[in-house]
């Protein structure tokens, strides 16, 4: 199935809050620790006013995605968007549970790729997972992602520091 995106936008606060608050167990391995406003409306809604302020800066590119039915069903973010000689970001995502499985995020990736290297014209666009998220090592993997290295104690996920395999991808029509 082919991922819809569009950029995030304030009205999508009440389904995120909605799908976080749903998964919270779900996402709780993969996940920094959150406060519990994050997974209220007001929480969403603040995160989203700080990542469309990212994006009015030119610091990132954040997108919801879509499912068949035109629902969000999760999010997909270019963060620290860099420009000059770098012209690099890294990529965020993740899948609400109910969506998992049926190539949304694999479809997310993609096109948010297509942005990074057409639209935004950026060379480099980079991702981490923890060590044993097989199945994001696999979306990025189909997507045509690279491992090229281990950042250990990375990133504090669910409340300790934990290791990530770094992957990236090159702008294929670069010179």
């Amino acid at each position: 199935m082919p991922a819809r995106t569009r950029l995030l936008a304030l009205d999508d606060a009440p389904a995120l809050a909605d799908l976080v608050r749903e998964d919270r167990e779900f996402q709780a391995p993969w996940e920094p620790a959150r406060d519990q406003q994050w997974y209220t409306e007001v929480g969403q809604r603040a995160d989203v006013r700080a990542a469309l302020d990212r994006h009015a800066a030119g610091l990132a590119f954040p997108c919801v995605v879509l499912d068949d039915a035109g629902a969000v069903a999760s999010r997909v973010t270019l963060n620290n968007v860099v420009r000059g000689a770098f012209r690099s970001c890294s990529l965020g995502y993740w899948v609400a549970s109910a969506s998992n499985g049926r190539g949304l995020a694999t479809g997310a990736v993609a096109e948010m790729l297509r942005r990074a290297f057409g639209d935004l014209g950026l060379h480099r666009v980079e991702a981490g997972t923890l060590l044993h998220n097989t199945a994001s090592q696999k979306v990025l993997e189909r997507n045509g992602f690279t491992r090229y290295g281990l950042a250990p104690r990375y990133l504090r996920i669910a409340g300790r520091w934990q290791d990530h395999v770094l992957f990236q991808v090159l702008d294929p029509g670069a010179p």
